[in-house]
C-alpha cells in the first residue's frame, strides 16, 4: 500500500455528510453529499496491507478493494475505475445501495471502525463519470447468437452487458414502462436519483444492448415464442411475490404492500400522473417490518409529511455491537440507524400484529401484543395487546420468490420449495438453454448478490453457446466464490 501507517495515523472513520435533515426532506433529492477531497483520501489509505484481505471474501463480486483504495490514496482516478469496473458492473448502485457486506469483513475492523469501502467506491464512479472516464466497450465482432433477458434490475442488466461485450446480440425485455426493475420504480430518489440509472443504460446502449420496455412475457409474447426467437433465455425477473400478513381486517382500505407504495410513490417523483396515489400526508403510518424496504417507506413517509410513522419488528432490538456468535468476518445482524431512522418515527420491537380494526371498510387503528418465544415460534404474548392509531399500514415484510404465472406453464421449469426456479451449477433450469440469475433463482437478496449472479450467468450462457468463454464467473449459485465453469 501507498501508506502502510495509514491505519494508525488516520483512526477514525469518517463517512459521507449527509445533508441537513430540515432540508432533505423537503425534496426528493440524495442524502449523501460528496466527501471532501483530503478526507476521502485518508480515509482509502486507512486500508491495510493486510497480506489476506478479507474484504475480498466479503464480496460476492470479489472486488479488488485494497487495489483501488491504494489508487484513489495516490490520486490515479482513471486506473482506480478501471480496476473497480474489472470485477463490477455497476459501482454507482452498489455504492449507494449495497450494506457493504465488504466492511464487516475488512481486517481493520478486527479492532477499529472497517475501512469506509463503500464511499471510496462510489467516489470513484462519480469521478469517473464526472470526468468521462466511462466508455462503451462495443465488442469487436458479433458472435450471430442472440439472447433474450427477461427483467431488467441489477442481474438483469449486468448479464446484458457482459454478454453483449463479448458480441452476442441481446435483447432485455421489461414489463414496466422504463427500464430498470426496482432500481427504476422501488428504490427512492433519495437513496439514488435516477440520473445514476439513466447514464449507464445510455452506455449499454451504445455498446449494443437492445431494450424492450412495456412487454410482459407470458402476456404480450409467450415464452414459447421467445425460446423460438432467440438461442438462450435468460430470467431475471427477480422475486417480487410480497409476503402477505393474513389477519382479520386485512381486507380494509388503508393498508398496502410496501412495494405498491413505493413504486407510485416513484412515479410521481419522475412526473408521471398517479391516479389515486397513496399518500401519507398528515395520517398516521405503521410499517410492519424493520429492514431497507421498510426504511424507504419510512424515508417517503417523511416527505410526504405524515402525521407520524412508527416502525413495528416482531423480533428483537439487534445489538450496537458485533455479537460473540456473529464473529469477524461475518456479516453481523445490528441495530442501524439509516438516514430514513434519523429523520423521525418511532421504532418498536417485539411487537405483532393480531388484527387490523377498521370503520365502515376503512383501516382506523391497529391491535398489537408483544411478543415472546413459545413452541419454537415468537408468538402474541397473552394480555399484552393494545391498540394504536393507523391510517395506512404499509407491509414490509419481504417476498416469496418469482412471480410463477406463464414460466411454470410455458417453460415448464420447475421451482423449488421456497418458491424459487430450480437451477443447477451452471445458472440452466431444467430446460435447456433457460437460464435464470439473481433473486428469481436465489431468493431476495443483495443486490450485490444480483449483478455477481448476473455476471456468472452470462459466462455459463456464453460457455452454452460459444463452447468456451472468456467472461469471469466469480460465484456459483451454491454461493461458493469460485467459477462454476
Amino acid at each position: 500500500m501507498a501508506d502502510p501507517r495509514g491505519f494508525l495515523k488516520t483512526r477514525e472513520r469518517q463517512t459521507q455528510p449527509r445533508r441537513p435533515v430540515p432540508v432533505r426532506i423537503m425534496d426528493w433529492k440524495e442524502v449523501y453529499e460528496a466527501q471532501e477531497k483530503g478526507v476521502l483520501k485518508s480515509q482509502a489509505g486507512r486500508c491495510m496491507d493486510c497480506g489476506v484481505p478479507f474484504c475480498h471474501q466479503g464480496c460476492p463480486l470479489g472486488n479488488l478493494i485494497p487495489e483501488w483504495n491504494d489508487l484513489v490514496w495516490r490520486d490515479k482516478g482513471e486506473e482506480a475505475i478501471e480496476r473497480l469496473h474489472a470485477t463490477n458492473n455497476f459501482p454507482e448502485f452498489t455504492g449507494r445501495l449495497c450494506p457493504a457486506p465488504c466492511e464487516s469483513s475488512c481486517v481493520l475492523g478486527i479492532n477499529q471502525p472497517a475501512v469506509t469501502i463503500k464511499q471510496v467506491e462510489v467516489s470513484i464512479i462519480d469521478q469517473a463519470f464526472e470526468q468521462d472516464w466511462v466508455k462503451p466497450l462495443p465488442p469487436a465482432r458479433l458472435t450471430g447468437h442472440t439472447v433474450a433477458v427477461v427483467g431488467s434490475g441489477p442481474a438483469g442488466l449486468a448479464a446484458a452487458q457482459q454478454l453483449t461485450r463479448v458480441g452476442h446480440t441481446v435483447a432485455v425485455y421489461e414489463r414496466d414502462d422504463r427500464i430498470g426493475g426496482l432500481l427504476r420504480y422501488g428504490i427512492p430518489d433519495f437513496k439514488m436519483e435516477k440520473e445514476h440509472l439513466d447514464r449507464r443504460l445510455e452506455q449499454m446502449r451504445a455498446e449494443g444492448t437492445r431494450f424492450r420496455a412495456g412487454v410482459e412475457i407470458g402476456k404480450d409474447i409467450s415464452w414459447e415464442q421467445l425460446r423460438r426467437r432467440y438461442d438462450a433465455v435468460v430470467i431475471c425477473t427477480g422475486a417480487t411475490v410480497p409476503r402477505d400478513l393474513p389477519i382479520p381486517g386485512r381486507e380494509l382500505a388503508g393498508v398496502h404492500y410496501a412495494m405498491d407504495y413505493l413504486v407510485q410513490s416513484n412515479r410521481a417523483v419522475a412526473g408521471d400522473p398517479v391516479p389515486d396515489q397513496i399518500d401519507a400526508r398528515g395520517k398516521h403510518v405503521v410499517i410492519l417490518g424493520g429492514g431497507d424496504t421498510g426504511a424507504d417507506c419510512l424515508g417517503t413517509a417523511h416527505r410526504q409529511q405524515a402525521a407520524s410513522v412508527t416502525t413495528l419488528a416482531i423480533g428483537k432490538q439487534p445489538p450496537a455491537e458485533r455479537p460473540e456468535h456473529q464473529p469477524w468476518p461475518m456479516f453481523p445482524t445490528l441495530f442501524e440507524v439509516a438516514s430514513a431512522h434519523e429523520e423521525g418515527g418511532e421504532r418498536t420491537y417485539l411487537a405483532s400484529t393480531v388484527e387490523f380494526i377498521g370503520a365502515d371498510g376503512v383501516l382506523t387503528a391497529l391491535k398489537i401484543a408483544e411478543t415472546e418465544y413459545r413452541d419454537g415460534k415468537r408468538l402474541p404474548k397473552p394480555g399484552t395487546e393494545r391498540e394504536i392509531p393507523a391510517d395506512l399500514v404499509f407491509l414490509s415484510l419481504g417476498f416469496t420468490g418469482p412471480e410463477p404465472a406463464g414460466i411454470a406453464e410455458q417453460v415448464g421449469a420447475q421451482f423449488d420449495g421456497r418458491g424459487n426456479l430450480v437451477r443447477d451449477g451452471y445458472y440452466m433450469t431444467d430446460v435447456d438453454g433457460v437460464f435464470v440469475a439473481g433473486d428469481a433463482g436465489r431468493g431476495q437478496s443483495l443486490i450485490v448478490w444480483a449483478i455477481a449472479e448476473g455476471r456468472a450467468c452470462a459466462a455459463a450462457v456464453d460457455q452454452h453457446l460459444s463452447g468456451s468463454t472468456s467472461l469471469p464467473a466469480p460465484v456459483a449459485p451454491t454461493d461458493v466464490a469460485i467459477s462454476p465453469l
